[in-house]
């Protein structure tokens, strides 16, 4: 299964919520990120988010951000948005009959009652935002293996 983790910029959700999840499941899985705007192309991580996930002791210092494109809807079997708003920017780049499946990270956590993933960029609270990657994580490595 290959995995593609979307935020706005990448540099923290999306980041935090790839290296969480490679923690969790196999190497058989190919897991990514990416941002819908490009602002931070080339970038590590946030400081804050790499220090907050360090402490859990998930590394995202080899990470850089990148772009979404059309071009990942074929190299993907699973998009994953942290929000509607990147859901809808996501899904504007979707080619013709394209089919690859597309969701909220917070579908994979429906006891939380959280309809997405806040972005501890502007709010601050990023062991809150890793709490609830953690826990949608958890939720998608049980959706995968129930197939």
């Amino acid at each position: 299964m290959k995995v593609l983790f979307v935020c706005l910029g990448n540099i923290c959700r999306s980041p935090a919520a790839e290296g969480v999840f490679r923690a969790v499941v196999s190497d058989a899985h190919k897991v990514d990120s990416a941002g819908t705007a490009g602002w931070h192309v080339g970038n590590p991580p946030y400081g804050p988010m790499q220090t907050a996930a360090s402490a859990r002791g998930v590394d995202l210092s080899s990470l850089r951000a990148r772009q979404f494109s059309s071009a990942d809807f074929d190299a993907f079997d699973l998009i994953i948005g942290m929000d509607a708003e990147n859901i809808s920017n996501i899904e504007r780049l979707r080619p013709p009959g394209n089919q690859t499946e597309l969701r909220l990270f917070t579908d994979y956590a429906p006891e939380t009652q959280a309809d997405h993933v806040p972005d501890p960029y502007y709010t601050r609270d990023f062991d809150g935002t890793l709490d609830l990657i953690e826990t949608c994580a958890a939720g998608l490595a049980r959706a995968l293996q129930q197939g």
